[in-house]
């Protein structure tokens, strides 16, 4: 089992400049490489400044000429946002960029807020309908003349410009959680990128499940591989209390989120106050001491452990994800702890 970094430049108030989120990003995705990491993805984002990501393409750009090995994920490019012929040429530029490193993951979209502003209102949950659509349209353009008659998107002969490095094309990842959406991936020659968000191991099983059935359902297409993304913080076994900060962080990330899911509230100048913990009563989940079994949130030993039923399940790659609301040094520290105790356990 490998690892990647999942991150965005986190901005929680207007302490912390734009510029110096960008270091920080870049500072733990050189971290992450010097310590074996294989990819670091970036998510795409708008208007919400606790996921600052207009566009991945420009920060891996830019990591491409940072770093040497790591591979460069767009984690991932929400497809009611962009047209297929950009989407190509972005992409394939990402990779002529990096030297032939680039992975590419596309999503559905999730946030109506987003799709309020990006996508004339389309209902988030129709997202679904321009990803079926979009990937094959790239995996086309990346290879040559084509021609687009689609529900959504018609052009004329076009082609990628520039083409990918990687041939026949860069590996693709789609962001799937029910069956029908890893039956496509799958089905595609698409690997799967998925989260249990706060629910446990048994959720971890639960989506295994799914892609195994997608699979077992394709005998025709080459075996995917399927990455999990979790929330992942390393403390030291001489703090044993260290697990607390991280989880009370985690939960206000999540409260975060639902705030932004909920489309309620109006944001100021990008910043939404996180739902208060008060409208989580009775839901165990959501408390510190829940997740500190279902995020990744331990010491070193105490992950190595967990992380060892993850490899069982067959997980080809364990996404490491930083967001958390913690400031830029808690996060090195737990990185780096990472990566010197726990990435060679499965080396």
């Amino acid at each position: 089992m490998r690892f990647s970094l999942f991150v965005h430049m986190e901005r929680w108030d207007e302490s912390v400049r734009p510029a110096q989120q960008f270091e920080n990003l870049t500072e733990l995705t050189q971290i992450a490489e010097a310590g074996g990491f294989g990819t670091v993805w970036i998510g795409e984002h708008h208007s919400m400044e606790y996921v600052a990501s207009p566009s991945p393409m420009p920060q891996l750009a830019y990591l491409a000429a940072r770093t040497s090995t790591i591979r460069l994920g767009a984690g991932t490019i929400v497809a009611p946002f962009w047209h297929p012929v950009r989407a190509a040429g972005e992409t394939a530029l990402l990779d002529v960029i990096s030297g032939g490193r680039a992975e590419i993951g596309l999503a559905r979209g999730a946030h109506q807020f987003e799709f309020d502003r990006m996508a004339g209102g389309l209902r988030a949950a129709d997202g679904g309908k321009h990803l079926r659509e979009l990937v094959p349209a790239v995996r086309a353009l990346w290879q040559g003349d084509y021609a687009h008659n689609g529900d959504i998107w018609q052009f004329p002969t076009s082609t990628s410009v520039p083409k990918p490095v990687q041939q026949p094309t860069p590996p693709m990842w789609i962001a799937a959680r029910d069956p029908d959406s890893h039956d496509f991936a799958v089905a595609n020659g698409c690997n799967v990128m998925v989260t249990p968000l706060m629910k446990g191991i048994e959720e971890v099983e639960n989506l295994v499940g799914k892609f195994e059935t997608a699979v077992r359902n394709h005998p025709e297409v080459p075996r995917p591989e399927l990455m999990v993304l979790r929330h992942t913080h390393v403390h030291s076994p001489e703090d044993p209390d260290g697990w607390r900060p991280a989880a009370e962080a985690i939960q206000r990330y999540y409260r975060t989120f639902d705030a932004w899911f909920g489309n309620d509230r109006t944001p100021e100048n990008g910043f939404l106050d996180p739902s208060p913990a008060a409208k989580f009563e009775g839901r165990p989940e959501f408390e510190p001491e829940s997740l500190h079994q279902t995020a990744m949130i331990g010491t070193p030993d105490e992950l190595i452990e967990r992380l060892r039923r993850y490899e069982a399940l067959g997980i080809d790659e364990y996404s490491f994800w930083i967001d958390n609301s913690l400031p830029h040094e808690e996060k090195r520290k737990s990185l780096e702890l990472f990566t010197k105790e726990v990435v060679p356990a499965f080396h």
